[in-house]
């Protein structure tokens, strides 16, 4: 059977959501509890789609935002103790927005409402300036993201031991591509609290902008090793994994490269079954060994999940190129 071929180097290209602080588009929303209605505070939610993939904390209200281009996206909130929430949009110009309210349900084995908030020994004036930081970045644009810096750096003046503070601290100098500064703030962050999964996640994603893979691939071990349940960070690595692999032309020495990405793909599919891009990831892994059928099922898992997806068209060939491959081989 002809050998269905892929260039594994496609998910090296994805880029983060929120690297372009110019763009105008924003997709916002709040995470809060559906039985009492109080603000989910430092949950991960991650946004997919047109623009690449990229993870933010919410804040201390419950609140997050992505600036993406005009496209697709898909926002997920995947914690332990509660169903997985999903919500999708289209934003078709350049001024676009979209709203994202999102209500997570308990699952039967965690307390209901159950939040991680601002630590209450937080003084009144860091809390201030932590807010007002939050108002500039909701504004999306280089000199607000640049206001809001100096308020995480005055809230921290205030308190150095700030933990919130210190996260959005870094991620904001992550969106201003200002890397070492980044890199400090997010190191400083897990000298505070070496157990911060979100801390070595986006030292991860950090590394992996910069190409640094090895870096990259050892923050986000030491993450979900703290946090295994993060499909963010065992989807990163596979892509890592992957992109490692297709700088190395020859199979056999490429083939442990791709045995990790495709451990690590499956284990963010094992915490996000429906997680599209796994599943076209896991399609060219597939296909990389020979398993073409198993691959076209991957793809159609993506085509299912995603229809409108950055690789939705891509998915839609190699599941005919694979079908065709099938019939020629039958006598």
């Amino acid at each position: 059977m002809p050998r269905v071929l892929i260039r594994l180097s496609l998910f090296a290209a994805v880029l983060i959501c929120a690297a372009s602080p110019a763009l105008a588009q924003q997709i916002q929303g709040d995470v809060r509890y559906a039985a009492n209605n109080q603000p989910a505070a430092r949950v991960t939610v991650a946004c997919d789609g047109t623009g690449g993939n990229s993870i933010q904390m919410t804040d201390a209200s419950g609140k997050f935002y992505f600036r993406v281009s005009p496209g697709q996206y898909t926002c997920y909130v995947r914690i332990p103790g509660y169903k997985p929430a999903e919500l999708s949009a289209t934003l078709t110009d350049t001024y676009s927005n979209e709203y994202f309210p999102f209500k997570l349900i308990s699952d039967g084995t965690a307390a209901p409402g159950t939040a991680s908030t601002i630590d209450a020994s937080v003084p009144e004036g860091a809390r201030k300036e932590f807010e007002k930081g939050e108002a500039a970045l909701a504004g999306g644009k280089k000199d607000q993201l640049l206001e809001a810096s100096l308020h995480y750096e005055k809230a921290l003046t205030i308190y150095p031991k700030f933990l919130q503070a210190q996260l959005k601290l870094g991620t904001t100098y992550m969106d201003l591509q200002q890397w070492d500064k980044a890199e400090a703030a997010l190191r400083h962050a897990i000298e505070l609290d070496p157990k911060a999964a979100n801390a070595y996640l986006a030292l991860g994603e950090l590394y992996w902008q910069q190409k640094k893979g090895p870096e990259a691939e050892k923050a986000l071990l030491e993450g979900v090793a703290i946090e295994d349940r993060s499909w963010q960070g065992h989807l990163t690595l596979a892509r890592i994994y992957v992109d490692m692999a297709a700088k190395i032309k020859d199979d056999t020495q490429n083939r442990p490269l791709r045995v990790k990405a495709f451990e690590q793909v499956n284990e963010a599919l094992k915490y996000n079954p429906d997680l599209a891009p796994a599943h076209f990831i896991k399609g060219n892994l597939l296909v990389s060994v020979g398993r073409d059928l198993d691959a076209q099922h991957e793809f159609e898992e993506y085509v299912r999940l995603a229809p409108k997806g950055p690789f939705a068209d891509k998915a839609k060939t190699l599941i005919e190129r694979i079908k065709k491959a099938v019939a020629e081989k039958k006598p």
